[in-house]
């Protein structure tokens, strides 16, 4: 089912109606493979393609080092509009590269303009880009810092795992930066801390060497014995041997 507009050249069916039910056939190869367009215009999606591919690679180029990099969140919804934008371009036939061409310069403009005024202003910076969040001091997480950015304590205990961290008195520091990474700074000397292991492998906790403190099990405050108060950091009212790690 193929419709044809005013001018007489190919029309999305898309963009005209759903296809009847009844005209949908396994055998028909042609509809399959090619859609309702004629087998020729598989060498136009290639040229629209080509085009399109060069000219983001000079956008991307013109938006400078940080697109290739950590992005941020503005430069990932750039990234998210430059991938709307081209995929129009590349196959649908009712619309032009050169259409396509002018959103992506508007796009860049945009972008340059926002960057260039993020250099001048800090609030525009924080405004864009978002704010360092202090997770963990001196060993013991911070929960209001946790809930305003939406990090649960199995996740942050999960990437301080894969860093090679296995007891929170390891730490001084655990900065979550404006681009999504953990920065960790590691305390000069090891204090007692709650370890990062899971308690479901019991045997890697052998690395670990249980004090005669008390942590907190959610954000690893530590006291000396355990009263079963709640702690004054988070209102937990759980609490586990404070460890330290053995030395590997």
């Amino acid at each position: 089912m193929k419709a044809i507009n005013k001018r007489g050249s190919l029309q999305s069916p898309f963009i005209t109606q759903l296809m009847d039910k009844k005209s949908i056939h396994l055998s028909d190869l042609h509809r399959i493979l090619f859609g309702d367009a004629p087998a020729i215009y598989i060498v136009e999606v290639f040229i629209r393609t080509l085009c399109t591919y060069f000219i983001l690679l000079v956008v991307i180029r013109w938006l400078g080092k940080c697109m290739r990099g950590q992005v941020t969140i503005l430069e990932m919804a750039v990234m998210l509009t430059l991938g709307a934008i081209v995929s129009i371009a590349m196959h649908v036939p009712e619309c032009g590269i050169l259409m396509a061409v002018l959103v992506l310069l508007c796009t860049l403009t945009f972008e340059r303009g926002l960057s260039w005024l993020e250099f001048k202003s800090t609030r525009v910076e924080r405004i864009t880009q978002g704010e360092l969040t202090i997770l963990v001091k001196h060993g013991v997480i911070q929960p209001k810092e946790m809930a305003a950015v939406r990090i649960s304590n199995p996740r942050l205990l999960a990437d301080l795992r894969g860093k090679g961290i296995y007891n929170l008195g390891i730490i001084k520091r655990v900065y979550l930066e404006a681009s999504g990474m953990f920065i960790i700074y590691k305390a000069k000397e090891q204090q007692p801390g709650l370890s990062t292991l899971p308690s479901e492998d019991p045997e890697i906790h052998r690395k670990c060497q249980p004090t005669d403190l008390f942590s907190c099990s959610f954000c690893g405050l530590v006291k000396p014995q355990d009263n079963r108060s709640a702690c004054s950091n988070c209102k937990n009212e759980e609490w586990t041997k404070a460890i330290t790690t053995k030395a590997t």
